[in-house]
């Protein structure tokens, strides 16, 4: 009893912290603008500048212009002491330093929310990097995610729709989710187990492209020890032409090798800015695997569908490929779907080629769109999309000549021809042909079935007009508002002709009865204000 006492006692103290640095930051008066939530979670401590990472991805939960500023979340933080780096590694490997290491700098290489980097060389003389998890960060992590879940809670209860139905942004899920990246980047030998997989699944040529590799017996939930990448990041653009590399070629071989984690393993980088790509000796070098997505054929088909439909400017294609692949909430308005996806593409279509398409732009929209007709998409998709935008920034910054999206349709292209059976084909059109043929042989016949059973009363036709509900449904909201204003004006009139009575009781000189119509009438008509200004 005492332990639940004392575990409550530290969620309203760090209750009470959290509630301080929002007022402190009050953005209930200034507005939460980008900004303001970035440096809010800064002051809100680890666990919510992790969050924000995460959140940085995900533009199917936040507007585009908050992704881009939580993606500026600060990474370097006050580093631990040496002397605590040190012990939490001879706590993990149950070894004195000087045995594992015959050199081992205490000045971190670098050092964020949840641990820091220190340089090292082994006694075989490999040189590698151990990443160091912080003391109590786990701990501290996990009660503040127990804080966030009755917050969450609370929120669900207060905002539920009228209606009853589910809106498209599921807090409790996007909760669940954090939580569980979370606990994958507080446990170390997860990142390590992407690093394999992907060194041994998507680099083919570590000449060309490579990644570190994992130093096993020295790797536990709370160290990780790899090899080291002597380099620098692919944001050093002046280092890159000083040593005289090739710019287009580091270039080509990162998108090149992206596309292939996408299209041909399904294991990709889920954060592939500048800053988690090393060159060493011109070689690029995927470096930081805390964050790996995975998509599946089945996902990459549709996305390939999306693509295609976007360089065809299909619009149905399209509109068809985000249904398949999004989880619908609600009815989905499949003929104003079609008609707003047709709109953006016409957008975008103006552009003189492929290479001067702004896929990210084109992509935040497209996101946006979904959204709103209440389309949520997985978070893997959005990952990968977030990822495509980034790739497509990095490679505009080191060599702006490279066209990304060329690459990527004609990855696309080389995929679908590649599942393009022309035999089957044919023989599927054939069978087509034949039994259109049947068909078209019967509609005499047909056609003289339903004349005479018109002409003799025995068939009715009903007749459906489809791609109006938004504009049935405006209606008859608008129809409401206007019947509760009616009836507000009417508790107002009734109101003035009770003043003209004697009528009791009365409350400062006029009847009660009119004052309360006066009251009934403003609420009226300021709620019919307010509902008229939510119209759908």
């Amino acid at each position: 009893m005492s332990e639940d006492k004392a575990t409550t006692s530290r969620e309203r103290k760090r209750s009470a912290e959290i509630l301080a640095v929002l007022a402190a930051h009050n953005f209930y008066a200034t507005g939460f603008t980008p900004e303001e939530m970035r440096t809010t979670l800064e002051d809100l401590g680890p666990t919510y500048v992790k969050i924000g990472q995460i959140l940085s991805s995900r533009t199917d939960i936040l507007p585009e212009e908050y992704c881009v500023e939580l993606s500026k979340l600060r990474t370097e933080v006050v580093p631990l002491p040496a002397e605590t780096a040190r012990e939490v590694i001879e706590a993990e490997t149950g070894r004195p330093i000087d045995d594992i290491y015959q050199e081992f700098r205490d000045e971190p290489l670098g050092s964020a929310s949840i641990g820091q980097a220190h340089y090292g060389i082994l006694k075989d003389g490999t040189r590698v990097v151990t990443k160091v998890q912080r003391p109590l960060i786990a701990d501290m992590m996990r009660k503040d995610f127990v804080v966030l879940r009755k917050l969450v809670d609370a929120v669900s209860v207060v905002s539920g729709s009228e209606d009853g139905s589910e809106g498209a942004v599921d807090f409790g899920e996007v909760l669940n989710e954090l939580e569980r990246v979370t606990a994958e980047e507080l446990d170390f030998r997860v990142e390590a187990a992407h690093t394999r997989e992907f060194r041994e699944l998507c680099i083919e040529d570590p000449s060309v492209i490579s990644c570190p590799e994992i130093i096993d017996d020295l790797t536990t939930e709370r160290i990780l020890t790899m090899t080291y990448v002597d380099g620098y990041s692919l944001s050093h653009l002046d280092k890159i032409d000083a040593d005289g590399y090739d710019r287009d070629a580091i270039g080509e071989a990162i998108i090149t090798n992206y596309l292939h984690q996408v299209l041909d393993v399904g294991i990709f980088h889920g954060d592939p800015h500048q800053g988690n790509i090393m060159v060493s000796s011109g070689v690029p070098y995927w470096i930081d695997f805390g964050m790996v997505g995975h998509v599946d054929e089945r996902t990459v088909n549709v996305l390939q569908t999306m693509i295609l439909s976007l360089v065809g400017h299909d619009a149905e294609a399209l509109a068809d490929a985000t249904l398949v692949l999004g989880q619908t909430h609600g009815k989905v308005d499949k003929f104003r779907l079609v008609e707003d996806v047709d709109g953006l593409i016409d957008r975008y279509a103006t552009a003189g080629s492929l290479a001067e398409l702004d896929v990210g732009a084109l992509m935040g929209e497209l996101t946006e769109l979904m959204d709103d007709h209440k389309i949520s998409m997985p978070a893997d998709y959005t990952m990968l999309v977030r990822g495509l935008v980034t790739i497509e920034g990095v490679i505009e910054e080191l060599c702006p000549n490279l066209d990304v999206f060329g690459f990527l349709t004609k990855r696309m292209m080389e995929r679908a021809q590649a599942d393009f059976d022309l035999k089957a084909e044919l023989i599927n059109e054939a069978q087509e042909l034949a039994s259109t043929g049947i068909r078209v042989a019967k509609i005499p016949s047909l056609t003289y079935d339903v004349l005479r059973n018109l002409a003799k009363g025995r068939m009715k036709v009903n007749l459906e007009l489809t791609g109006y509900d938004r504009i049935t449904e405006r209606i008859a909201y608008t129809v409401q508002s206007m019947l509760i204003a009616a009836f507000a004006c009417v508790m107002f009139l009734g109101g003035c002709l009770l003043c003209g009575t004697d009528m009791a009781p009365r409350i400062h000189g006029m009847p009660a009865a009119a004052l309360l119509c006066f009251v009934v009438a403003v609420s009226l008509g300021i709620f019919s204000v307010r509902r008229m200004r939510r119209m759908p």
